[in-house]
């Protein structure tokens, strides 16, 4: 037997005999297993740091920014009416900015921002304190690198792994850039709201001036935004921007970066802070036109537009159309109005597509294909005209079947003969059928397609009393005409493109004012529609100085128009309803004949008067007179109060 063979395990000390063998301890059993949780935990931590940084997102998209070109509307005063896509301004550097800016940022988003690594226990520890004090989220625990990581590098999803990933790219991000470069890029690359991105695009859009200039005040609206730019937005409410803002202000003196008396002189400042103004909801009615009228012109990269709109015309036209609505809309079951006014030459000045934007952006001015009732006369009574009718030539107001079709007056009972030019003050059905009749129907169209009017009109014989779908601004350009006597005036609305370094895309050069009508017929139309607003269905549209225009009743009073003009301006009004239902017998002599003059007043108010046409406006012996027992039967009704269609 070998020597190895030979050697025998030395047994293990056990105690005195019959007692057990010791068990370990237990301090040495707790250490084992807590050495096998730490390796799991650390083989888990590994697993979960392998997944969410696989996750990460390509980060040298840190000095890019892919952004939708921006179109930014201006009024003819060069106020901004509306912008689409994404706002930008100038990338600047924290030496740019005002100190006040910097600190309010500071303050309101991040107090510790320069003492952290990118996460700040404390900032949560405070906001979760604050939040659970306040039963609600008041503060948030982001710190500005996070939110930069959030925004620069991630989406919004509100996910477990998401805010992984947030913190491993704010702690990425603070390793690799100074405080300063990422507060920099914060303030250049968050959103402010109103499509700005950027403090300096957000300083343009709210105060119209450069992030540079802002003082105190400004500098504490545009600090409280980041954390809701919608809800603290200037635009859509300026009462919670102030109220955000003196919180603002708050936090800069709890955070040593104010002092109080500051603070408060701030506050005061406030209080007639001028603020982006409330954009009228005609106004975004009419960028929405402008913006389709662009569309496809191929501009690349941001741009601006400069429009055609007046401001304060707008304004009258929304204050019109509002105070006639809301004094009647319910008991007239009357829903909508819409109103469009152009200067002669087609120039667009105010557009009211509905009563209010926000509820609803469909543009009834120029989307809404209406039946345009006796408005469409006009185009009747200038394509007899133009083919030698004159406004005293007479026709009989009576029964009448033209190839089966009756026509019926709007008013009970008939005038006899009568002129054309009291035919169309009184707008009588028949005789605008017979003259349609004799005339042509085709002539008719081929005549409003001259005027403008684009739209698809039916060859049918009851086409004379407006029965074809045309749109408010269609109706109203064709009206420009007659007062820019007879030539064109296509509804426009663009007068500028501009690039961002302000080089000239396109500039309107002229109107291109091609005569489409015969002049000396339009100037007896002219005076012929001056009747009806002097003595006709349109006298509540009248406004103490030379104005013609025309009424529009549909069928079961489901729309009414006026639409009409002075020598400087021309407006269409319509009413309705958009289910098509019938209103409460409001004619265009009513609702839409009031809404014109209220505004037609406002627009010219201080204006010289100027008379229509190449005359004095005046008629006739004969073209005054009135036929026969027609006559005193108009005179009668318009003595008891009729004629308002």
């Amino acid at each position: 037997m070998s020597a190895r063979a030979g050697r025998t395990r030395k047994p293990r000390a056990k105690g005195p005999p019959g007692e057990p063998e010791r068990p370990r301890s237990v301090a040495w059993f707790l250490a084992r297993w807590a050495l096998v949780g730490l390796v799991w935990i650390g083989v888990f931590a590994a697993g979960m740091t392998a997944y969410i940084m696989r996750g990460l997102p390509d980060t040298d998209s840190w000095m890019r920014f892919d952004h939708r070109d921006s179109v930014t509307i201006r009024a003819d005063d060069r106020s901004v009416i509306a912008t689409f896509g994404n706002a930008r301004g100038d990338n600047l550097h924290l030496r740019d900015l005002p100190k006040s800016l910097v600190d309010a940022v500071i303050a309101t988003e991040d107090r510790r921002f320069y003492s952290h690594h990118g996460i700040d226990p404390t900032g949560l520890a405070r906001a979760a304190w604050v939040d659970l004090k306040s039963g609600a989220v008041v503060q948030g625990g982001s710190t500005i690198t996070q939110q930069l990581a959030k925004n620069v590098f991630l989406t919004p999803d509100r996910t477990v792994t998401r805010k992984f990933q947030e913190i491993a790219l704010a702690i990425w991000l603070e390793r690799h850039y100074s405080k300063e470069q990422i507060l920099e890029t914060y303030l250049n690359r968050i959103y402010f709201g109103a499509s700005a991105y950027g403090v300096d695009a957000a300083a343009r859009r709210y105060f119209g001036k450069s992030a540079r200039d802002v003082d105190l005040a400004e500098s504490a609206v545009l600090a409280g935004l980041p954390r809701a730019p919608t809800r603290f937005s200037p635009i859509n409410d300026p009462a919670m921007a102030r109220a955000r803002a003196r919180q603002v202000l708050a936090n800069m003196v709890d955070a040593g970066l104010l002092s109080p008396s500051a603070a408060g002189r701030a506050a005061l400042e406030l209080r007639s802070l001028a603020m982006a103004p409330v954009m009228h909801s005609g106004a975004r009615y009419f960028a929405d036109w402008i913006q389709d009228e662009v569309a496809d012109a191929g501009y690349h990269g941001d741009i601006t537009i400069t429009t055609t709109l007046d401001s304060r015309l707008q304004a009258a036209a929304e204050a019109a159309v509002g105070r006639v609505m809301v004094r009647d809309s319910a008991r007239l079951h009357a829903g909508q109005a819409a109103l469009v006014a152009m200067a002669p030459d087609g120039a667009v000045k105010a557009m009211v597509g509905g009563r209010d934007y926000g509820e609803s952006p469909f543009n009834r001015a120029t989307q809404a294909h209406r039946p345009p009732g006796s408005a469409f006369k006009s185009i009747v009574y200038l394509t007899a005209l133009q083919r030698g009718y004159q406004p005293n030539s007479v026709f009989f107001d009576g029964p009448v079947s033209i190839g089966g079709w009756q026509p019926h007056d709007f008013e009970p009972g008939y005038r006899g003969d009568v002129t054309m030019a009291e035919a169309l003050a009184y707008s009588l059905n028949t005789v605008a059928a017979q003259v349609a009749d004799r005339v042509g129907i085709a002539n008719v169209i081929a005549t409003a397609h001259d005027l403008g009017i684009a739209s698809t009109l039916n060859p049918d014989r009851s086409l004379a009393l407006g029965t074809g779908d045309v749109t408010l601004l269609e109706l109203t350009s064709a009206y420009a005409v007659f007062a820019n006597g007879g030539a064109s005036a296509l509804p426009f609305g663009v007068e500028s493109v501009e690039d961002a370094s302000g080089n000239v895309l396109f500039r309107r050069l002229g109107t291109g004012d091609e005569q489409v009508a015969n002049s000396d017929a339009v100037d007896k139309l002219t005076r012929m529609l001056e009747g009806v607003i002097d003595h006709g269905t349109g006298r509540a549209a009248a406004i103490g100085r030379p104005a013609a225009g025309k009424t529009g009743t549909t069928s079961d009073f489901r729309d009414a128009l006026f639409v009409g003009y002075t020598a400087d301006l021309v407006a269409g009004v319509w009413v309705g309803n958009d289910d098509d239902t019938p209103m409460r017998h409001v004619t265009g002599g009513s609702l839409p004949a009031e809404i014109w003059h209220g505004f037609m007043l406002a627009a010219l108010k201080g204006a010289p008067s100027h008379p229509l046409g190449a005359n004095d406006g005046s008629f006739t012996a004969s073209e005054q007179r009135q036929g026969g027992l027609g006559g005193v039967w108009h005179r009668t009704l318009h003595f008891l109060g009729f004629g308002t269609r």
